[in-house]
């Protein structure tokens, strides 16, 4: 991610972000073609630097459109996302019923994923249009350092993206062993949250527009604070599943809204800004499961996801000090 986002400061993120997507692509079949664990390990790491890569140079993007456009249009990009990982986790699903290997299934996805990538390169945004607006020389990019809101908006990334991580493997592992539900119910809590984070991203644009960025960051870390809690508290279904719609209209905005800020923070030196709090976020997700699973097997599923609701009354409270560049955005929109 750091390197990406280095190399766009020079080059531009238009080139990385298409030479990532097609890394993605053509890297996939060969997790599933690697004959032995040192290539699989290689084509892992192939595919993992494309997919962070990818995700710094697509706020890039976002950022640099965000800005042409004067208004919050971050949440959209992720919404499209959220519906892009439900669409595959169902294809993956429907095919693993079919008993269809995952050779040709990979395959079929790097055939459809590189035609879609080459056809839509050529509407993103150039170096130099990605130029435009920016306050100062790329020279002085060489000062940049963490100030303390961008230090904030680390803090949130961290937490939000540990907390959404946390949901991803652990929510149907607390409904189904802890609270004793069926494989089905457990799957329709998890669907739940995903759903509900999809509604919450489709709408997060709207809401930054009419209540504010801050307020909306600061009320949604509240809302999945409270609704984690009403899931590990309640034994009752109902409002176990509200509870997880709740974290996941909650968990919907403060990582794209993170991005915006980060993105308007550093205008000298974008690339930067998005990351460090990309790094961050993801830090967040690929430490807090294994986190929680060292947790639980001490003190119980339960438990073990109580700390999540204290990183997102933690987000909550890192909002005032990373206030200023999501304040500007509320001045754009």
């Amino acid at each position: 991610m750091n390197i990406a986002g280095r190399v766009s400061s020079r080059f531009g993120s238009k080139m990385i972000l298409t030479l990532a997507a097609l890394d993605m692509c053509i890297t996939l079949p060969l997790i599933a073609l690697a004959p032995t664990l040192p290539l699989f390990f290689l084509a892992l790491v192939l595919f993992g630097a494309g997919g962070g890569a990818m995700d710094v140079t697509m706020s890039l993007q976002g950022t640099a459109i965000e800005r042409e456009y004067g208004r919050s249009i971050m949440n959209s990009f992720h919404a499209y996302f959220s519906i892009g990982s439900l669409a595959g986790a169902a294809l993956g699903s429907l095919l693993a019923v079919l008993d269809v290997q995952p050779e040709p299934h990979f395959f079929a996805v790097t055939a459809v994923g590189c035609a879609a990538i080459v056809w839509s390169s050529r509407f993103l945004f150039s170096a130099k249009q990605e130029q435009i607006g920016q306050k100062q020389p790329a020279k002085v990019a060489r000062s940049f350092h963490i100030s303390p809101t961008l230090m904030g908006l680390g803090v949130i990334a961290f937490c939000s993206l540990l907390s959404i991580g946390a949901m991803f493997d652990w929510s149907a592992v607390y409904l189904s062993g802890t609270l004793h539900t069926s494989a089905g119910l457990a799957a329709a809590g998890f669907t739940t949250f995903l759903v509900c984070m999809a509604l919450g991203r489709s709408v997060g644009d709207a809401l930054a527009t009419r209540f504010g960025a801050t307020i909306l960051m600061c009320t949604a870390c509240s809302l999945a604070a409270i609704g984690l809690a009403l899931a590990l508290l309640c034994a009752w279904m109902p409002a176990v599943l509200f509870g997880l719609g709740l974290v996941g209209m909650g968990l919907s905005v403060p990582f794209p809204l993170v991005l915006s800020a980060a993105g308007r923070l550093a205008k000298w030196e974008r690339s930067s800004a998005l990351a460090t709090v990309t790094t961050w976020g993801y830090v967040g997700m690929i430490a807090g499961p294994s986190m929680i699973g060292f947790l639980a097997d001490r003190v119980g599923v339960r438990l073990a996801l109580a700390p999540v609701v204290v990183l997102c009354v933690l987000a909550a409270l890192c909002v005032p000090e990373a206030s200023t560049s999501m304040r500007e955005g509320d001045k754009e929109s």
